[in-house]
């Protein structure tokens, strides 16, 4: 009988398979550290070679065994969705869009931990030597839906995915194109090794206040908005997408964030590794990248043609093809929407930001810079869509480098004013020029705004307060003037003088990265707030400048000399970091903030200044006609030295001013993951500088030699 049953056909229309039965198969789900309980109790379903279904649960250890099965493999799948109460899951399969298939499996390994510190795979699994075939999977290889899940890691024992191939070619498991599950062959006993569902996260303050945490952090994002989105392919995906350039911010989020790889680079030419300090979390509670689908969600369908969505719509803006050339992405997670936005590139960028033209700011008050208010409008809409989907009550984290940290300033007020939305904006802005007048700067000064600026940066100098400065008008009479002076310079000058109206005005507290150089000729840098209008000008003295209301321009073309300090990975992000370390160290030492040596340096330079400041108001007592009785140069001059006397007194302040966690790290000072994610990053050496003379890293002579797009209202 037995051999009559070997030679009935392996196919027939009653029989799709080998009918024998007799067969048995065991399995079990185990972790990095070879431990099945975390998996225990978890659904499962296999499908035999003749088509049946066998469901069942693990037993505690995460164990089971099907017995008189029909012979041949089997495929095993974990396709049940999590019907937990945690309400982080429960709102990402609930919410109305990307509604995310989790499934029970998926839950239980975002629980487990690496076994190594890196979450590399190990080969010491104790597990490894127990069964008659052991395999390393990812929750990926065991259900139906994976567009939401990271992408794959290398491993030894891999899954024997042509089997399952070749079954489904014949007919058995799941239907194709889903090659769906894992091939266990019968009468052995196989453990699956299932790696944790872990990720990094960048860890953010959402505290109002000002901290060194975010100051390196979002200096980072800043400057990785500079980057292409990276995803393949860009336009009209079929069926899947990839981010597969490297960097890029879908490539960090999505490719490398998501299996627990510390990223580092954020510009194509960076030599110097400045990591970000990375939290440990369950993977679902990452900085999302959304999900590509089109079996799931209708809407990544490719016959939707130009209203098809994909991730590259849905996180990031370039406005390229339309004119404004804005380009800015964002991502959340379930404590925070950040949205990054990038500085001047571009020739368009340019023309924009000479485009200093005032024009109101519509549903705020007061006046906006032209070219960055339509570069804000292009930008809201985008980031509109993206909060009505996807805010669900984050602190939304804006940053910006240089003309982008204008255009994020009038999009955070935008976002404010929004009728009944809510939003809980915090700002961090890096080099950015003034974006708007007097008028628009008093009416947000509810708007919480870090403004980080760099000693002889000569960006957040412009547009000057007496600019209006109009394109069209400007740039001919520049070209008319060496025709025909007369009218060239009228129609110059009437597209740079502000006629009426209110003065350009910074909005933001001002952070202040003051240059030293330390005794064994290395650099480094001391973050304050001056408080004096000599050094918010970035190092361009207004008081020394101005001739009536004009500018002397000798001096703005002495700080294009000293354009790297405008830069990002040059200069501001080593700043960021430098500061971040410097107080790390004072916070642990419970010393100062700045050493009697630093003290003396900058002390040194203030007397410098004043004594500029003295001499200027003893040439102007001399130029002054015997009849004149106008007091207000001086007095301006006068005003200046206090104030500088003011910000000599806040910079001794800081030898003794004591700092507190919260200063450095915000709202993570207290949490339980903050020294795991400190000892991460201090694993590299990179980040183990002595701190108390904490050294700007240099760039590289790649970094120094680089052409670089310098902002045009910095010579205009």
């Amino acid at each position: 009988m037995y051999l009559d049953a070997r030679k009935r056909p392996f196919f027939s229309d009653s029989t799709p398979a080998c009918s024998l039965r007799g067969q048995w198969v065991s399995f079990c789900l185990v972790d990095e550290t070879g431990v099945g309980a975390t998996y225990g109790g978890l659904s499962y379903t296999v499908r035999d070679s003749a088509g049946r279904e066998y469901k069942g649960r693990l037993n505690e250890e995460g164990f089971a065994k099907l017995k008189d099965i029909y012979s041949g493999p089997v495929v095993l799948v974990f396709d049940d969705l999590y019907s937990g109460t945690e309400q982080p899951y429960r709102r990402l399969m609930m919410r109305p869009t990307y509604q995310l298939p989790i499934t029970e499996l998926q839950f239980r390994a975002e629980q487990t931990r690496f076994a190594s510190v890196d979450g590399r795979r190990i080969e010491a699994n104790p597990a490894q030597h127990q069964p008659n075939r052991f395999y390393q999977v990812e929750v990926r290889d065991l259900v139906r839906h994976v567009a939401h899940l990271p992408p794959t890691t290398p491993r030894v024992h891999s899954p024997k995915r042509h089997a399952l191939k070749m079954l489904a070619d014949l007919g058995f498991g799941p239907p194709q194109p889903s090659l769906v599950g894992i091939v266990l062959f019968p009468n052995k006993h196989t453990v699956l090794e299932v790696r944790p569902l872990r990720a990094l996260r960048p860890i953010l303050s959402t505290e109002d206040g000002f901290c060194a945490l975010n100051l390196y952090q979002l200096a980072l994002f800043a400057a990785l908005s500079y980057c292409d989105f990276g995803q393949a392919p860009a336009e009209k995906p079929l069926d899947e997408v990839r981010f597969p350039l490297d960097p890029s911010v879908g490539n960090l989020f999505a490719e490398q964030l998501s299996v627990y790889h510390e990223a580092w680079r954020i510009d194509p030419k960076q030599s110097h590794r400045f990591y970000p300090i990375y939290e440990d979390i369950p993977y679902s509670q990452r900085f999302e990248i959304l999900p590509f689908d089109p079996v799931l969600y209708p809407q990544n369908r490719p016959e939707r043609n130009e209203e098809q969505e994909h991730p590259a719509r849905l996180h990031f803006f370039d406005d390229e093809k339309f004119g404004t050339d804005t380009q800015a992405f964002i991502t959340h997670h379930d404590e925070v929407i950040l949205i990054s936005v990038r500085g001047t590139v571009s020739r368009a960028d340019a023309l924009r930001d000479a485009d200093a033209h005032q024009v109101a700011f519509e549903g705020g008050v007061g006046k906006a810079h032209d070219g960055f208010y339509q570069a804000y409008r292009a930008l809201r809409n985008f980031v509109l869509q993206y909060l009505d989907q996807f805010h669900t009550g984050q602190r939304i984290v804006m940053c910006g480098h240089s003309l982008g940290g204008a255009i994020a300033l009038l999009l955070a007020e935008g976002l404010r004013r929004t009728p009944d939305a809510h939003y809980n904006i915090l700002l961090y802005t890096y080099g950015a020029p003034r974006a708007a007048d007097s008028e628009f700067t008093a009416g947000a000064s509810s708007l919480v705004h870090h403004r980080i600026v760099n000693h002889n940066d000569p960006v957040p100098s412009v547009p000057a307060p007496w600019m209006n400065t109009t394109a069209k008008l400007w740039i001919p009479g520049a070209i008319t003037l060496f025709s025909n002076p007369l009218p060239g310079g009228l129609l110059f000058a009437a597209g740079l003088v502000r006629v009426g109206g209110n003065p350009y005005r910074h909005h933001g507290e001002q952070y202040h990265f003051m240059p030293i150089t330390l005794p064994d000729g290395s650099h480094s840098s001391v973050l304050w707030k001056p408080g004096c209008e000599s050094l918010q000008e970035a190092g361009c003295n207004r008081a020394l400048q101005l001739q009536g209301d004009m500018p002397d321009r000798d001096n703005v073309l002495r700080q294009l000399f000293q354009a790297d300090q405008h830069f990002m990975t040059t200069s501001y992000i080593p700043a960021a970091w430098a500061t971040l370390r410097r107080w790390q160290q004072t916070l642990e030492s419970e010393g100062s903030l700045v050493t009697q040596r630093e003290f003396e340096l900058l002390d040194r330079a203030f007397e410098d200044m004043r004594e500029q400041l003295r001499t200027k108001r003893r040439e102007l007592a001399l130029r002054r006609p015997a009849n004149d009785r106008s007091h207000e140069p001086t007095d301006a001059l006068n005003a200046e030295i206090d104030r500088l006397h003011t910000s000599r007194e806040r910079l001794a302040s800081l030898r003794w001013r004591r700092l507190q966690a919260r200063d450095v790290y915000g709202n993570h000072a207290s949490s339980a993951h903050l020294q795991a994610s400190l000892k991460r990053w201090f694993r590299h050496r990179e980040n183990r500088e002595p701190a108390q003379f904490t050294s700007v890293p240099p760039p590289s002579h790649d970094e120094q030699v680089r052409v670089q797009t310098l902002d045009i209202d910095s010579v205009v």
